[in-house]
């Protein structure tokens, strides 16, 4: 197998290149190029922009009969990218420069015109010149009338401009000297201030600290103080108000608050009543209590009185009281039984 790229192709010895056929291709052949859009233009049908850069996929020709200075001249089609119009255009090797001829307008194109109109007069200038020596020293001394003139009117604009100022640059320049001094120098006394305020901040800040170290310094040896065991004639020397102080409040008492103090919390806690014990006899015959006393127990029969449970004892104990007398009862119940079988 041969090589698939190949750079050196084998001639034959009695290879001749005129015996090849050679295509008779015609002189105005066209070609599909892709090309951009050498400027801005607008088609004539519909009225589209179409912006210099635009991608054409245009049929490239030689234009026939034209050729400037040896260079061929080539015409393009393209097509409008809305209304589908065809617009052509040449390439213009003199100028450089492309021009339209059909199909479309290009923008811009009175400023290209000016410019183009402004050569020409300068050239048609050169040619006369180089004919006529005459025309050369008429058109310099127009130069320099031109030229005096526009120097004249400057400087009338310039005086016309100090006459309504009046400014003084020497002035101007000492007073944008004085104001970068004056900058500089509040700039300068702002930081000093800021530091100086930050100091005694810092200052405030240890002071404060140093004071609240003293303080929990002070407070265990006043402690301490009160520890030590007062002497009998220590009395004689304690201030008189000591005793008008107010004692410590309870934890109990700080969250809800004394029983006879508020009102509105004075049914949340409730004291415990105290009962007196209740013997076997007082349950069944009643609790004895003296005439002269009512709160003592009186050994006696004779100055005593009985009373029932229910009214002697407070109302607070009657539920413990019942549940004594039924435990009692139980009891007495199974006493009766063991007796019954023992019987």
């Amino acid at each position: 197998m041969s090589e698939r790229k190949v750079l050196n192709k084998y001639y034959p010895p009695d290879f001749d290149p005129s015996k090849i056929p050679k295509l008779k291709l015609p002189k105005d052949r066209q070609y599909v190029v892709r090309l951009m859009a050498p400027f801005n233009m607008r088609c004539k049908t519909c009225g589209e922009y179409i912006y210099k850069g635009k991608k054409f996929n245009a049929r490239k020709e030689t234009v026939q009969n034209e050729v400037y200075l040896g260079l061929p001249i080539f015409r393009f089609y393209i097509k409008c990218t809305r209304c589908l119009a065809e617009i052509t255009f040449k390439t213009d090797p003199e100028k450089t420069d492309y021009v339209v001829e059909h199909g479309a307008t290009r923008n811009f194109q009175a400023e290209k015109l000016l410019e183009e109109q402004e050569k020409q007069i300068q050239k048609d200038r050169e040619e006369e010149e180089l004919n006529n020596p005459m025309k050369i020293l008429e058109n310099r001394t127009k130069d320099s009338k031109m030229e005096m003139e526009v120097l004249e009117n400057l400087q009338e604009l310039k005086e016309l401009n100090q006459r309504q100022a009046n400014v003084d640059f020497e002035g101007m320049l000492q007073e944008y000297q004085k104001y970068e001094e004056d900058l500089k120098r509040q700039q300068v006394e702002d930081d000093e201030r800021e530091m100086k305020s930050m100091l005694e901040s810092a200052q405030v800040k240890r002071i404060l600290d140093d004071s609240d170290s003293d303080e929990e310094l002070q407070k265990p040896q006043c402690k301490k103080k009160t520890q030590v065991s007062a002497k009998p004639t220590d009395i004689l020397n304690e201030n008189p108000n000591h005793q008008t102080e107010k004692p410590k409040r309870e934890s109990w008492e700080r969250s809800v608050g004394k029983l006879s103090g508020n009102l509105q919390f004075s049914g949340l806690v409730v004291k415990k009543a105290t009962c007196p014990k209740a013997n076997s006899t007082t349950l069944k015959k009643g609790i004895i209590v003296q005439k002269d006393s009512p709160t003592s127990f009186g050994a006696a029969e004779q100055n005593a009185v009985t009373l029932p449970v229910s009214k002697a004892l407070p109302a607070q104990c009657g539920q413990t009281l019942a549940a004594s007398s039924s435990s009692l009862s139980l009891l007495g119940a199974y006493s009766d039984s063991e007796e019954s079988q023992s019987d």
